[in-house]
């Protein structure tokens, strides 16, 4: 239909006239409503954001000749760290004599990532940097899961303590 007709019917109706594709022959519009439209848009891109997981690389710095139970407190954060969904990047340090001996690390970060293999996988093999021996892992389920599953555990936790709390304070009333 003609601009001036359709403009004409915008009006008469109390629309917007929206161009849709501009460069189809003839030009598509659209009789809409255009701040109503902006608004809902936006909001489903604040909703998007909302549920959007940010990839995190976190990092564990460990050395060749590392005590059991400090392997042991470093193995923990991994777990913890993947749990959560996060990717975690090991890095061995050498230093002096040590960088004679990259066997080590190697064998460190092959034990480390067999004891977390339930949890996640090795996304980069282990790679010499310098002084720095250097893998990545990743986890086997998504940030938007693990985040789920921690809401859903907290959302738990605080309903078990409110149950719990409540036959506590009806004692306490009835000694009074």
């Amino acid at each position: 239909m003609p601009l001036a007709k359709a403009l004409e019917l915008a009006q008469e109706y109390d629309l917007d006239l929206v161009e849709v594709a501009a460069t189809a022959r003839p030009p598509v519009c659209k009789l809409m409503d255009y701040g109503k439209f902006k608004y809902e848009s936006a909001m489903k891109a604040r909703e998007a954001r909302k549920n959007q997981a940010h990839t995190v690389i976190k990092e564990m710095k460990l050395r060749p000749k590392i005590d059991p139970h400090d392997y042991d407190t470093k193995k923990g954060h991994v777990v913890r760290f993947l749990k959560q969904g996060d990717k975690v990047k090991i890095t061995i340090m050498f230093r002096g004599r040590e960088q004679s001996r990259p066997e080590l690390g190697y064998r460190l970060l092959q034990r480390l990532a067999e004891d977390v293999q339930d949890l996640g996988f090795v996304e980069s093999n282990p790679k010499q940097d310098g002084r720095n021996m250097i893998m990545v892992l990743g986890p086997h389920k998504k940030k938007t899961e693990a985040m789920a599953e921690a809401r859903e555990a907290q959302a738990a936790r605080k309903a078990e303590r409110q149950g719990t709390s409540a036959p506590a304070d009806a004692d306490e009333t009835a000694e009074a």
